[in-house]
């Protein structure tokens, strides 16, 4: 049977006092700063594993973590790693750990600003959010540093402004993999096109990053006789508009043999092709939501790029969690999350997976 380590072994072991040791495992009162890591080198020596959940019960805490997130009733992606950080809430909740869930629009920055602010009036313990808008992200991750709380990002890696955590793809592989998929496909002097749905994309790192990486694939593997398109469409929301746009791109692109949809919207660019061009036209998007995956399904979507959005969110307030409670200082500052490349043949498994992510308690 595994000896029993008491507080008072462990003050024995790093040669202070037993009342000194228990305000080190309790996170109450002063310590100086020696003297903890005594206590802490001792601990880590001696084995010794906190009763997480007799420790929250005890001592009745609540330990407070703000997840922002986009509104997902204006894009059906952002419902995903909203389930993410539902999930991971229910598994922390016995420990006094409240996970509270504040919304901004995704197509407004200033909003997402008053809404950071109105966190910061009432900090909490730490904060979870995707930087979609980088300037804006990177204040806010400036403001929390300021006010010592630590910070998991997702979906967004901003790198000027340091966080404890940045949980999700690598945009720039991304790209690069976009590209490698596409390449299998092209004919002869092809025009390839990536496509942006989204608004304000010059403050959207992770959209640029992707680019990036699609141009510099084919750029490294000396592939100069595709030529690469870039088309930029704010008003995707308006079906009759996008149809008109794509329209005449495709008319304008006699060679076009491929699309690269940056973000999970292809299936609004599916919406708007007849099926002639479906036939002869490969696309390449993100994520796995149900229209995503119906086109998917019927082969007018290609591939699939899976960026593990339930995960991401699932991770994001699991990683909190566990700097919460066992401070450690070893937590990667960076955790890429794989880039799974999905057809219809393996949707099936992805979906189990991510699945799995919403069924922990």
């Amino acid at each position: 049977m595994e000896k029993r380590v008491r507080i008072k072994d462990i003050a024995r072991q790093a040669g202070v006092s037993p009342g000194t040791v228990d305000r080190v495992l309790h996170e109450r009162g002063y310590v100086s700063v020696s003297a903890r890591d005594s206590v802490n080198r001792a601990l880590e020596e001696m084995g010794y594993q906190r009763n997480l959940l007799a420790s929250a019960l005890a001592y009745n805490r609540i330990h407070r973590i703000v997840a922002l997130l986009p509104d997902f009733t204006k894009d059906p992606y952002w419902e995903q790693p909203y389930a993410g950080v539902q999930s991971a809430a229910r598994s922390v909740q016995h420990y006094g750990v409240q996970v509270e869930s504040h919304f901004f629009d995704l197509f407004d920055a200033a909003d997402f600003v008053a809404k950071a602010q109105a966190i910061l009036e009432n900090p909490p313990e730490a904060v979870l959010f995707p930087p979609l808008f980088l300037h804006e992200g990177q204040w806010f991750l400036s403001a929390c540093q300021e006010q010592n709380i630590p910070t998991v990002t997702f979906n967004t890696q901003i790198q000027d402004v340091p966080c404890l955590c940045y949980i999700g793809q690598d945009s720039y592989q991304s790209g690069i993999l976009a590209a490698r998929l596409l390449n299998f496909a092209l004919g002869d002097h092809p025009t390839v096109m990536i496509l942006n749905l989204d608004i304000s994309i010059m403050n959207a790192r992770h959209i640029l990053e992707k680019e990036r990486g699609f141009r510099d694939y084919f750029a490294a593997n000396r592939l100069t006789a595709i030529d690469i398109v870039r088309c930029d469409f704010e008003n995707f929301s308006n079906r009759d508009e996008l149809q008109t746009f794509i329209t005449r791109q495709i008319a304008q692109l006699p060679n076009l043999a491929g699309i690269f949809v940056s973000n999970s919207r292809a299936y609004q660019l599916v919406e708007c092709l007849d099926a002639a061009v479906l036939n002869r036209i490969h696309i390449v998007g993100f994520d796995l939501i149900a229209p995503n995956i119906d086109y998917l399904n019927r082969n007018e979507i290609t591939f699939l790029i899976n960026q593990n959005s339930v995960e991401q969110g699932y991770l994001s307030v699991m990683t909190l969690f566990k700097h919460l409670f066992h401070r450690r200082d070893l937590i990667e500052p960076i955790h890429f999350l794989p880039l799974d490349i999905v057809v219809s043949e393996n949707v099936q498994y992805y979906l189990k997976r991510q699945q799995s992510f919403l069924e922990v308690v």
